[in-house]
């Protein structure tokens, strides 16, 4: 499966959280009201928020499977980590959102208990995230997509959030409601450390930042292929859901061209094995000749 049919692919899971979070959104903020629950009231209004980091992972796909152009020789596979990116900044906003209100909450108790009914909607909603996490989550291991791993670990987010809520509200009918705003305001802490995870990840990606332990894994690789005598230098870094590999190795000076083409296609072959969505760059040097040209610098 080329990565354009990965994207296309990984537009699936985006749409399927669009629509859970319009229907349990729509769904919470009714009964929310009718079963006067203020904690599901807030998680339907979570998962108004949660639409638009969606539809921004969305764009984000949409936009990644744009061929290359004049401005982008690389194409345009970094918008899905700009996506992800976004979608991190809005969940930030909402776990601060969540965590301020729950604050606000410890000092304005209330003795209106809400209906059993909006636990009810809470925990079956909580299960329906978890599902589509799930199926996102595995999607995005799938066809190596930060964007989609970014909505998975939302839709985490999200469930949590809503057991959260259905814990609140079963205290505030027992006679708890301190509780509520308790559960609430650890359920923001996890939302912000979600938010920030997945921020982390995509700076990291825009700024050409990539993993050692992969790196080096990948330098083990070179290293034991036929003809290969040094590996001088490597480098990786993300594209979207690409990876970008250029290296420097020696050989045999004693070799023509078409056997030292043939080991550079051992050495991509072998590092595609690895990473299937890989993009390799490799550069030969005769063996001897970068020892030579270090020994005239001095």
């Amino acid at each position: 499966m080329t990565t354009y049919e990965n994207l296309r692919k990984g537009e699936r899971g985006a749409w399927i959280s669009i629509t859970a979070y319009i229907i349990l959104s729509f769904a919470k903020l009714l009964i929310g009201y009718i079963g006067n629950s203020t904690a599901l009231k807030a998680d339907g209004l979570n998962n108004t928020t949660d639409i638009i980091a969606s539809v921004a992972v969305l764009i984000g796909l949409r936009i990644s499977q744009k061929p290359p152009d004049g401005d982008h020789t690389y194409g345009h596979m970094r918008a899905e980590t700009v996506a992800s990116l976004i979608a991190s900044f809005i969940m930030a906003v909402v776990g601060i959102q969540v965590l301020f209100s729950a604050a606000k909450r410890l000092f304005e108790p209330t003795d209106l208990a809400p209906s059993p009914l909006t636990a009810a909607v809470a925990v079956v909603s909580g299960i329906v995230m978890l599902f589509v996490y799930r199926y996102n989550m595995k999607l995005s291991k799938e066809i190596n997509s930060t964007a989609v791993k970014a909505a998975a670990l939302d839709n985490r987010s999200d469930a949590y959030v809503s057991f959260g809520a259905a814990i609140g509200i079963g205290a505030a009918s027992l006679g708890y409601p301190i509780i509520d705003s308790i559960t609430a305001m650890i359920v923001g802490m996890i939302i912000i450390k979600t938010a920030y995870e997945i921020f982390a990840e995509s700076v990291m990606t825009l700024t050409d930042g990539f993993d050692e332990h992969e790196l080096k894994a990948l330098s083990d690789v070179v290293k034991h292929v036929d003809g290969v005598i040094e590996l001088i230098d490597i480098k990786g870094r993300n594209h979207g859901s690409m990876i970008l590999v250029d290296l420097t190795v020696t050989v045999d000076p004693q070799l023509n061209v078409w056997d030292s083409h043939h080991i550079t296609e051992n050495i991509e072959k072998e590092i595609r094995l690895q990473k299937p969505t890989s993009i390799v760059l490799v550069h030969i040097e005769p063996e001897g000749l970068l020892h030579d040209h270090s020994h005239n610098n001095f």
